[in-house]
């Protein structure tokens, strides 16, 4: 090409650095203080498209062409030496204060922040960033930099693709034809990330599709930006609308449900305000203390310093406590600043500014080498600590559940699930895939027992607190010719309480329409919902259970909701012991159903009931750890093994009932 490709202004611009900063030190204050999310990662996504957007620009301006291998050695020698000398320290510390039950959670975390996919780790493993309750490792916050560095890829697609068309076809309205392609890609991605985050919102956080829209805004004002002409004094008032709007983010909108959808527009504009406010110089503009020597030095660290407080918050989290006070989180905000520069300066520059890529890479090499090492030092101190418990069980010392009614013939032995595995301890339906996220409304039906010539079939249906059922149902029936389905979807109760135009209630019809003409003979469901009072949510759970009886003649056993709890009790139990986490559960109402429970025993005669709360008790005491098993792996779902130790007592209650 020997004319621009297009007319920007690629001059450094010291507000928008100062402007880094900010959201860096908002995601830190709300992370620390606050555990709400603050709108500072969607800006940073903005700067990142109308920075980028500049770059490759200018690129393709000053050159005529947009090569991948200069582009992308570019990014890897300002993205990785952060990245990997950041998850060398979490990987040398977790071995010696991260607890062992998330450290395998970390190991798999920590392998998708090197390549780049860590947010799509957190989707799949079904993680949501701000819920308290799931233990958290120190390299989640890295979801972010997955998807800035997956949108990079996309976006030397974009330009690339931008450049054959003009070159094939001698186009001459480039600015027209980029717009109308950044247009196409921010209305398809907003649309969808309004539509994901109403049906999935843990899910819609973390996808890169539903990000794409935040990217191209940067990269349409950049594109568009020297055709807008702003009058200084709207200016000024802007920038410091958008400066204070963004700080509010967090506290005027409910984030962490509300992201990123049509919500995520406010910092968005917010951002977009401050770099339209930087068009012009003027007395008292928001430009004046971005652009400040002090700010434009903490924006060249920004990067770093977002980095770095999660990685600190969680390890004090940890081995402290788990909100930090006002000192501690200032101390954790230096030590991030801190933290942030000396790296950048020892670890980053160095390698970012050599002018030889062999040098750079050859540190990158043994940078990324390290940290392979670390993993396979982590795994293999895992599994052994793991075949080492094995070796000694037996299960005369791991009753589980049945110790809960003769605790002193017990001997105390090392608990199971092992601390490193209590995390994976999973039903089968989860672990081979039957058991159903919030994704599809589609019904999945998974097969166990015997499948053919079999005597009777038991359906296990509802949401994930059915499911954890599953372990002890297939104990007790392994002996008999039973089939059993896993039919659950997770968040989604079997209830009548869904309109049919939901996702949920499009599954539930699901159900019913497979049970109306399948040879089901037993179903079994949670009937209650142990965090909530609410009469109503519960009623509509046994009406569901009443008409599958009433209606197919099937019979049904209804199992009350197991005590949930608002801490994560595996975590209260490794980082605080026994004997703080035993007071801990037995200070707070965990079992908000009770009256309800009471009034339906009296009730719904036709329906089968069970109710195992006394099994979760010692002495009358709600208890962790029972027949030195481990109960809960987060704050309200069964250990598998926990569950499995009920095979005896579901045979019980299954034999009670007339299955021919």
């Amino acid at each position: 090409m020997n004319q621009k490709l297009i007319n920007i202004e690629s001059k450094f611009r010291p507000e928008i650095e100062g402007l880094r900063v900010v959201a860096a030190l908002l995601v830190a204050v709300y992370h620390i203080w606050f555990n709400r999310v603050s709108g500072g990662v969607d800006v940073f996504f903005v700067i990142s498209g109308f920075l980028i957007t500049t770059s490759i620009v200018s690129t393709i301006n000053r050159t005529g062409e947009f090569r991948f291998l200069p582009y992308v050695t570019k990014l890897m020698k300002r993205l990785l030496p952060s990245v990997f000398f950041i998850l060398a320290i979490v990987l040398i510390l977790s071995w010696f204060l991260l607890p062992k039950s998330i450290l395998d959670k970390t190991i798999h975390e920590v392998f998708a922040s090197m390549f780049f996919y860590q947010n799509w780790q957190l989707a799949f493993s079904s993680t949501d960033y701000l819920d308290s309750s799931q233990m958290k490792t120190p390299v989640e916050h890295f979801w972010a930099l997955s998807i800035q560095g997956q949108f990079y890829i996309i976006w030397f697609l974009v330009f690339t693709f931008v450049l054959i068309l003009i070159k094939k076809y001698k186009l001459t309205k480039v600015k027209k034809l980029i717009n109308t392609i950044l247009g196409i890609l921010f209305v398809s991605s907003f649309i969808y990330s309004i539509y994901l985050t109403s049906v999935n919102q843990p899910w819609a956080y973390f996808i890169t599709m539903t990000r794409v829209w935040e990217f191209a805004l940067g990269s349409l004002l950049c594109i568009n930006l020297s055709s807008i002409k702003i009058n200084k004094y709207v200016a000024t008032v802007m920038g410091w609308l958008g400066l204070i709007g963004l700080i509010l983010t967090g506290i005027v909108f409910n984030v962490s449900e509300m992201f990123p959808g049509y919500i995520a527009l406010w910092p968005m504009t917010c951002a977009l305000f401050i770099v339209l406010s930087g068009t012009c110089d003027t007395r008292f503009g928001i430009k004046r203390f971005l652009g400040s020597p002090v700010m434009v030095k903490l924006g060249g660290i920004a990067f770093g310093i977002y980095l770095w407080h999660w990685v600190l918050l969680e390890f004090y989290r940890y081995n402290v406590q788990d909100t930090p006070g006002f000192i501690v989180g200032c101390i954790i905000i230096i030590s991030s600043i801190a933290l942030s520069f000396l790296m950048t300066k020892f670890i980053e520059e160095p390698i970012r500014s050599s002018h030889d890529n062999k040098f750079s890479f050859k540190r990158l090499g043994i940078m990324g080498s390290v940290n392979v090492l670390l993993i396979g030092s982590l795994l293999l101190n895992a599994y052994i600590g793991q075949n080492r418990l094995e070796n000694n069980i037996t299960d005369k010392n791991y009753p589980g559940a049945l110790a809960a009614k003769n605790p002193d013939d017990i001997p105390e032995k090392e608990p199971i699930p092992s601390y490193s595995e209590v995390f994976n301890d999973l039903p089968q339906a989860h672990l081979d895939g039957s058991n159903q996220g919030l994704k599809e409304s589609d019904l999945k039906i998974g097969e166990y027992g015997e499948t053919e010539d079999y005597d009777a079939t038991i359906a296990l249906i509802g949401s994930s607190h059915s499911e954890h059922w599953l372990g002890a149902i297939l104990k007790a029936t392994k002996d008999e010719n039973y089939r059993v389905l896993n039919m659950t979807r997770s968040g989604t109760r079997f209830s009548t309480g869904y309109s049919d135009d939901d996702s949920k209630g499009i599954w539930v019809n699901n159900v019913l329409d497979y049970l109306k003409d399948s040879d089901v003979d037993l179903v079994i469901s949670h009937a209650t919902a142990s965090d909530t009072p609410n009469h109503k949510i519960q009623q509509q759970m046994v009406d569901q259970l009443q008409f599958v009886k009433d209606e197919y003649g099937m019979e049904v056993l209804a199992i009350r909701d197991d005590p949930r709890y608002g801490f994560n009790v595996l975590e209260s139990l490794e980082t605080h012991g026994l004997e703080e986490t035993t007071e801990k559960m037995n200070s707070v109402d965990n079992q908000k159903d009770e009256s309800f429970w009471r009034k339906f025993e009296k009730e719904n005669k036709s329906l089968h009931k069970v109710d195992l709360t006394d099994y979760f008790k010692v002495n009358g005491t709600f208890q962790p750890i029972i027949g030195n098993v481990i109960i809960y792996r987060d704050n309200r779902h069964l250990t598998n093994t926990y569950s499995e130790s009920f095979g005896p007592i579901f045979k019980e209650e299954i034999d009670k009932i007339d299955l021919d």
